[in-house]
């Protein structure tokens, strides 16, 4: 039986993911939830859009004769992650995670931890500030319950609604970026605080690392519990082995 890969996608590390499974050959898709609309060109064929929960992945899983699926999604689509547990349990097919670690507390680092978006905008409930918010533009609505604040967004994809906040400034720009450059970022917007989801990794930890040179408090909102159980690595290397190891099991 050959390997027919599932890469639930949105990350950096699906991109490089999908890069040395088409350099080994593999039958592979990328799926991608929609939330960007200038999706990166990629060496794998994709899709993009939801599944339609448990029921629609199994649906998906079974049509497209999938055999091995990878969850290389963003850390907080949580929902996601709790689809391909069920579904791929409920079909008896291999799953794995590619995920990575949280960011951890650095000498001179200044969180300010809580467990939600909404946890973030209650603690923002102190006098007007320059706000950095670092959420993804799903979650800015919530922010305007807080609209003394002066917010700057980095998105990737210009809005294509009104933005609902009365004061603020957005950038269009796609990462990974540099300290240096955020450092730079913030310093000219005068910021003087951070939102951010503590999603790891490399590619987003620039501006976290130029919040600390700089001496600024971060709010920093936990990762959500999945709430089951899988397998998880966090180097790509150990996901190849995985795939093809479980490959040769099945006489490929």
């Amino acid at each position: 039986m050959a390997i027919n890969l599932l890469i639930l996608a949105g990350t950096i590390e699906a991109t490089r993911l999908a890069k040395e499974i088409s350099d080994a050959g593999v039958n592979a898709i990328l799926s991608y939830a929609g939330r960007v609309e200038r999706v990166k060109p990629q060496p794998l064929p994709k899709r993009v859009g939801g599944f339609g929960g448990v029921a629609g992945l199994c649906d998906y899983i079974e049509g497209s004769a999938i055999t091995h699926v990878i969850d290389a999604t963003h850390p907080f689509a949580i929902q996601m992650s709790r689809n391909a547990v069920d579904s791929c349990a409920h079909l008896k097919v291999p799953l794995l995670a590619l995920s990575r670690p949280p960011w951890t507390v650095q000498r001179g680092d200044s969180w300010i931890r809580v467990d939600s978006i909404s946890a973030a905008v209650d603690w923002l409930q102190i006098p007007a500030r320059r706000v950095m918010l670092a959420v993804g533009r799903m979650h800015i609505y919530e922010f305007s319950l807080q609209p003394q604040h002066r917010y700057l967004l980095r998105l990737v994809d210009p809005p294509t609604s009104d933005i609902p906040l009365s004061n603020f400034e957005s950038i269009i720009s796609r990462g990974p970026f540099t300290i240096e450059n955020d450092i730079a970022l913030l310093q000219s917007h005068k910021i003087e605080l951070l939102v951010s989801k503590n999603s790891g990794g490399t590619g987003a930890r620039s501006k976290i690392d130029a919040a600390r040179y700089l001496g600024l408090p971060v709010i920093m909102i936990n990762r959500p519990e999945l709430n089951r159980e899988r397998q998880e690595v966090e180097d790509i290397s150990e996901a190849l082995q995985w795939l093809f190891h479980g490959a040769q099991n099945l006489g490929v």
